[in-house]
């Protein structure tokens, strides 16, 4: 609920301060006199689009701020909440505005972004009138209205969500089978590929076993030679005989000497044994030299047939073997590709099934609650005076959505046996803003939170039919706010709250004033609507019948 505005230096408005209170608050005055500045004025706080020079002559700046009071439940906490605004049970909205044309906005004393600002606004007011293109005017927000009026919340947050399934199994069946056609494009290389490193069997280590053992067999070549020298010059021709020799003579001489050879003795059997091993090292060394002689050209071949597999597949060649499983993989999911695709396939037709089912129930209710709006529209136009009309809900088939398969519109016929077409299009200036009336009467049953503002909906009507419009106004206000500017005195008459705008000349300047009306003051407005610039008895008798009627 919007509980007072504050105005500085906005168009003919050099200060103002309105408190408004709920039920139906009235504003009056004579043409010129400054009420759509207010609503101006108000829409710019809001983050409207509107005029673009807002300040006042003269002033450096303009200011707007405006307080609301928002229940527990209310929508706007939601947007509050997502931009991270704090907010307990007071709303505050500031705009400036500067002659220079820059605009800063504040929330709550926190900078926000003009389209926070609108957003908020959605939830907190709705302008009604014959150029409101924001509202119900607008074709594009009918099927949400008429949603609203059928309660398919709960229905409409399931077909939502069989819509996001249907799109997640439509992107996996389509990327399996675009995955599918890659795999297509190259299964030749695939196979060949396979069946080339199958064929090599390639061994994570085996490169580095491989080059040690090229290398080992390369120095065998050039090593051999001084090796089976050295074997020669240890073995039983060589040192070894000659030790042998050496030790055998002082063992004889051993006796004759008193012990004094047997330090030599023990250090020739050490020398023995060191050459006994220093012979089976190069014995063995031998052995291991000892290859075929295709054995080099074997292993040169493997080798190489490892490396350049490596290269051509861009891998080191310990990795080929498991480059090979990830190729045999993709071969694996091409011969299975057409089964995958065709489950992804039946899944996918599956979460259609199940959307197409909820949309189905989605446009029953929609028809349902179309059948109900139009009786209740009927039933409203009547004491309008517009038992002629015809109010119909039209449900034509749209593209498929997250929103279900319907589009909505409104459409009137303002005499039987006239085409029907769009509001806006159809209905003339007094009967477009009594079927606005009537429709918002229909659709705000059961909403509370949003402060409603009609903008001159009575125009073009008078007598009994705009004391019609004045009681459904009065019946719409019950228990919500509604602001209604009005020429109508039939309609100011019903109101709870009544406010006078008027001009006034300050310092040779024109200037808008607004002022809560006394029960007095009241009387005589409504007089002065009655009658004119001279206010006589008789109208201020009638002034007093109309609000007591």
């Amino acid at each position: 609920m919007l509980r007072s505005l504050a105005i500085r230096d906005m168009l003919l408005i050099e200060r103002l301060d309105l408190e408004f209170h709920p039920g139906l608050n009235v504003l009056t005055g004579e043409t010129g006199a400054g009420k759509s500045i207010l609503l101006d004025s108000l829409g710019f706080v809001l983050g409207w689009r509107g005029r673009a020079e807002l300040v006042r002559q003269g002033a450096a700046q303009g200011e707007v701020e405006a307080v609301f009071e928002l229940a527990e439940d209310h929508p706007g906490r939601a947007v509050l909440a997502e931009a991270g605004i704090p907010f307990e049970d007071e709303l505050i909205l500031r705009r400036v505005n500067t002659a220079e044309g820059r605009k800063t906005a504040w929330i709550n004393d926190r900078r926000a972004s003009g389209e926070v600002l609108r957003l908020l606004s959605e939830t907190l007011v709705e302008l009604h009138g014959q150029h409101d293109d924001r509202g119900l005017l607008n074709p594009r927000g009918h099927r949400q209205l008429l949603d609203a009026y059928a309660g398919a919340e709960s229905l409409l947050a399931e077909v939502r969500g069989h819509w996001r399934a249907l799109a997640e199994a439509r992107r996996a069946r389509e990327g399996a089978a675009a995955r599918l056609d890659t795999l297509r494009a190259e299964e030749d290389f695939l196979r060949h590929a396979v069946k080339e490193l199958d064929q090599l069997d390639p061994q994570p280590g085996e490169e580095a076993v491989l080059d040690s053992r090229r290398r080992l067999m390369q120095a065998a070549v050039r090593l051999t030679g001084d090796i089976h020298r050295a074997r020669a010059a240890l073995g039983e021709d060589g040192v070894e005989r000659l030790t042998l020799d050496a030790l055998r003579w002082l063992e004889d001489a051993a006796d004759g000497v008193e012990g004094r050879l047997d330090a030599a003795i023990e250090a020739l059997g050490r020398a023995m044994g060191e050459l006994s091993e220093a012979t089976a090292g190069v014995e063995a060394c031998l052995g291991a030299l000892d290859t075929d002689p295709g054995e080099l050209e074997r292993v040169e071949e493997r080798l190489f047939a490892l490396r350049a597999l490596a290269r051509k597949h861009g891998v080191q060649a310990d990795d080929l073997g498991a480059h090979a499983d990830g190729l045999r993989e993709r071969l694996e999911a091409l011969d299975a590709g057409d089964n995958g695709v065709a489950k992804l396939a039946q899944a996918e037709a599956a979460a259609r099934a199940r959307y197409d089912a909820a949309c189905d129930a989605l446009s029953a209710l929609r028809r349902g609650a179309a059948k109900a709006l139009d009786t209740a529209m009927a039933a409203e136009l009547a004491p309008l005076k517009m038992e002629r009309a015809v109010f119909q809900t039209v449900l034509t088939p749209a593209e498929p959505g997250p929103e279900g398969a319907d589009a909505v519109s409104f459409e009137v016929a303002t005499n039987p046996g006239a085409p029907a077409g769009a509001l806006n299009k159809i209905a003339s200036g007094g009967e477009l803003s009594r079927f606005l009336l009537a429709l918002k009467v229909c659709l705000s049953r059961g909403v509370t939170g949003v402060t409603m503002i009609f903008d001159e909906i009575d125009r073009g009507v008078g007598g009994a039919t705009a004391d019609a419009v004045g009681r459904r106004l009065r019946a719409l206000a019950e228990g919500a706010q509604v602001l209604v500017v009005t020429h109508s005195p039939q309609v100011a008459a019903l109101g709870a709250h009544h406010w006078r705008v008027e001009k006034r000349v300050k310092d040779g300047q024109t200037l808008s004033d607004v002022m809560p009306l006394s029960a007095d003051q009241r009387v005589d407005e409504i007089a002065r609507m009655l009658s004119g610039d001279t206010i006589t008895d008789a109208a201020r008798g009638a002034a007093r019948a109309l609000i007591g009627a």
